[in-house]
């Protein structure tokens, strides 16, 4: 698929969020993307704030997309995966680029899912937010954000999530538009991301 498809078709970035048991999750999904996926995705995994983080290496041995730790000021491109870094919020600016920060926790994190998935609401429009397992409530009120500027809303179901406090948070308030177990979430991301409402 080309740039222009995507354009037409109107999702711009995957924004996905995990805390805990969300290695296996991100391993899951990512890994059932092909190469071929035309978008980039943007990552946020809850760490400990003060270990590097070995999340890009271990997601790059697993899946086929290309993984990197995302870096202040570059430029997002299709077809790869950003992981945000240990202790630094990351957002989305104007023409793809990333931004970290260490502002003050949300919800207690940082980085947050709300701040992810808001500056890429707020800067690219329609986008896809995945919410997978993870404990609290971080990525609600970014997941309506999302909603609001008309993207899609992907959380991970109860009976697959390790711990469902983040996905569960965001389908009570109401901010879902499909709920899937953890192996169906990339196939339907495949048919969003094509144009095909599943």
């Amino acid at each position: 698929m080309t740039q222009d498809t995507c354009a037409v078709v109107g999702f711009k970035m995957v924004v996905m969020a995990a805390s805990a048991g969300g290695l296996t999750a991100l391993v899951r999904v990512l890994g059932a993307l092909g190469r071929e996926f035309p978008l980039p995705i943007a990552v946020v995994q809850h760490v400990y704030p003060h270990h590097h983080s070995f999340m890009p290496e271990i997601l790059g041995r697993s899946i086929s997309l290309p993984v990197r730790e995302a870096k202040a000021f570059e430029v997002m491109r299709n077809g790869t995966v950003y992981v945000a870094p240990p202790d630094r919020h990351f957002e989305v600016t104007r023409g793809d680029v990333v931004s970290l920060t260490q502002t003050e926790p949300v919800r207690f994190v940082r980085p947050s899912a709300d701040r992810l998935f808001q500056s890429a609401a707020e800067t690219l429009g329609a986008v896809i937010a995945v919410i997978l397992t993870g404990a609290g409530h971080d990525g609600t009120a970014g997941a309506a954000a999302v909603r609001s500027a008309g993207g899609i809303v992907i959380a991970q179901d109860e009976a697959t999530s390790a711990f469902f406090g983040m996905p569960g948070a965001a389908i009570v308030a109401g901010e879902v538009d499909y709920v899937l177990p953890v192996d169906g979430i990339a196939t339907t991301l495949t048919e969003l991301v094509k144009g095909h409402r599943v």
